[in-house]
């Protein structure tokens, strides 16, 4: 007997943030990220926009619970987006390919270079002088 599952969990990642994200059925969209109501955490529109675009390629509705972690407010909400792309994909495997083209599912994996030793940062080196 096929059991049946109550959430389907992904997680999504962006530079140092990381975010663990569950989808359930529901009857309207609601998203809760570190126990707070996600137009709290993420405050612009810009930034709700990112983390509501992957429900756009589907009619279904979802109860979204999300633990951020790490990097800033605007890394954890790619991350996000990652995540529920990830989660909606294990969810309706049709979803894939418009998600894909959006590149939803694609980790960016643009991260900061580390300092070199004699560098003043990664790559800016001491002015040079003759004398």
């Amino acid at each position: 007997m096929a059991e049946l599952k109550k959430y389907i969990e992904a997680i999504g990642r962006r530079k140092t943030a990381n975010a663990r994200v569950r989808i359930s059925p529901a009857s309207k969209v609601s998203v809760v990220v570190n126990d707070k109501p996600f137009d709290e955490y993420f405050p612009t529109k810009e930034l709700q926009k990112i983390v509501l675009a992957p429900f756009e390629q589907t009619e279904e509705t979802f109860s979204v619970t999300v633990v951020a972690r790490g990097g800033g407010v605007a890394a954890q909400a790619v991350a996000v987006r990652h995540g529920i792309s990830r989660a909606l994909t294990e969810h309706d495997a049709e979803l894939r390919t418009p998600l894909k083209k959006q590149k939803f599912l694609k980790r960016d994996p643009r991260v900061k270079e580390r300092k070199k030793p004699g560098l003043k940062k990664a790559r800016k080196r001491p002015q040079w002088s003759k004398r």
